[in-house]
């Protein structure tokens, strides 16, 4: 049985998103166990932790560009090379902040071209009833390397160091560049497939590429309300995300007073309910749409309105437990409806300009990032003025700014997805 093209397309991007979330999960990881080591304060690990985002947000515009301009397939790979290749170059050593900088910035900037490559790549391939669960498989798969970073390289730092990460790291990355060099193609240049504006040259009928020929529509794009709803959802996702993925192992470790390595499985629950949810959001999306139920845009709105607004009330309620379990159990639900919340705002992309899907990923990614950067930063502060106020973060009052940020945002960029967002195509 041969499967078609676009699935196996689907399916190396799902494993693309999975290995760089084992990237970003393991960096923050192995960082921690070696900081915490050397007694680096909470404030400069959220310096460090924050450098990749620097990085990351330089990249997105441009590799949007590059993307549609270059072919969604040729960035990716190098954007995998060069991250997997600094992965297994650089030492990690807390006392090299200046190596470590470096190395963080390159690393973002080579994995900030993935996602508006991604995005280039599905618009050119999916047909538009099967886009939810397409960008909701491929999306998935960064919960699930989620999930698989913090049950496995905990123990792999306990047993092998916090430097065996990064060699895992790159091995990954570059056996997906393989995968990816040998099966990964651009489109055939078909009308239901190829966007508007991508016009096939002499050279691209003969090798199947597709140069962008078209003018992006900047100034439409800045001032279009749906962009904007877009935008300021994928900050508040990210916001979140990344506060979680890059602080809860401190949380458990200083909050909870527990290990990672006590844990077991249950530490990866939150980030496995995010890659269940996200799918479960694909295909109740599809349903909805295809069976006429809903219109595009009203199946937007409800998925992302749910999903924000259900994420918020469990990061409000998260403090009040004080046991393994219910943190698990609150950030699992949090994490999960975040990820159903995806079928709304994340594929809108796709929706209201599939020929500019690239660039539109890259701007608001762009926002998405700026969280990241924001996010972890604020949250080591919040901690260090904490710290300087009880002397004591495992307390619970000590960590409340920390979750009811994000949850703060999530019940705004609901409200602002719920009124300003499209389901038609808004830009050519």
């Amino acid at each position: 049985m041969k499967f078609p093209k676009r699935y196996i397309i689907v399916v190396l991007t799902f494993f693309c998103t999975n290995v760089c979330y084992i990237e970003r999960m393991g960096f923050s990881i192995a960082y921690t166990a070696a900081a915490d080591s050397v007694g680096v304060n909470q404030s400069s690990k959220g310096l460090i932790l924050s450098t990749f985002y620097y990085g990351y947000v330089l990249s997105q515009i441009p590799g949007g560009w590059a993307a549609q301009s270059l072919g969604g397939r040729r960035i990716l790979l190098s954007s995998f090379l060069l991250w997997s290749s600094t992965c297994a170059l650089v030492p990690l050593d807390p006392n090299r902040i200046l190596t470590l900088v470096i190395a963080r910035l390159l690393v973002g900037i080579a994995q900030g071209f993935i996602f508006p490559s991604i995005h280039t790549v599905l618009a050119q391939w999916v047909p538009p009833h099967e886009r939810s669960r397409s960008v909701s498989l491929t999306t998935s798969g960064m919960y699930l390397g989620a999930a698989a970073g913090m049950l496995l390289l905990p123990d792999l730092v306990k047993n092998q160091g916090p430097q065996s990460v990064f060699i895992v790291e790159a091995a990954l990355g570059i056996a997906w560049s393989i995968f990816w060099f040998k099966y990964g193609s651009d489109p055939p240049l078909s009308d239901h497939l190829r966007p508007a504006g991508l016009l096939p040259t002499t050279k691209s009928k003969e090798k199947g590429s597709l140069p962008y020929q078209g003018k992006v529509p900047w100034k439409k794009m800045m001032f279009s309300m749906p962009v904007w709803a877009i935008v300021v959802n994928n900050f508040t996702f990210h916001y979140s995300l990344y506060v979680l993925m890059n602080w809860l192992p401190t949380y458990f470790e200083l909050g909870l007073q527990l290990s990672l390595q006590e844990m077991g499985s249950s530490k990866m629950l939150p980030y496995l309910n995010m890659f269940l949810f996200s799918n479960m959001g694909g295909i109740i999306a599809d349903h909805l749409i295809t069976r006429r139920i809903l219109s595009m845009k009203s199946t937007r709105k409800f998925l992302n309105t749910i999903g924000f607004l259900i994420s918020a009330l469990a990061l409000l309620v998260l403090p009040r437990f004080k046991t393994a379990a219910g943190t698990v159990l609150c950030s699992s639900i949090s994490l999960g409806f975040l990820a159903l919340g995806r079928a709304g705002f994340a594929v809108n992309h796709l929706d209201i300009a599939p020929r500019h899907a690239g660039i539109v990923m890259g701007v608001s990614n762009t926002a998405g990032t700026l969280a990241g950067i924001i996010g972890v930063g604020l949250t080591g502060r919040i901690l260090e003025l904490a710290k300087a106020v009880d002397a004591d973060l495992s307390s619970p009052q000590s960590w409340k700014p920390v979750f009811f940020v994000p949850a703060y945002l999530c019940i705004f960029s609901s409200l602002i997805f719920l009124i300003f967002s499209g389901g038609e195509r808004i830009l050519d």
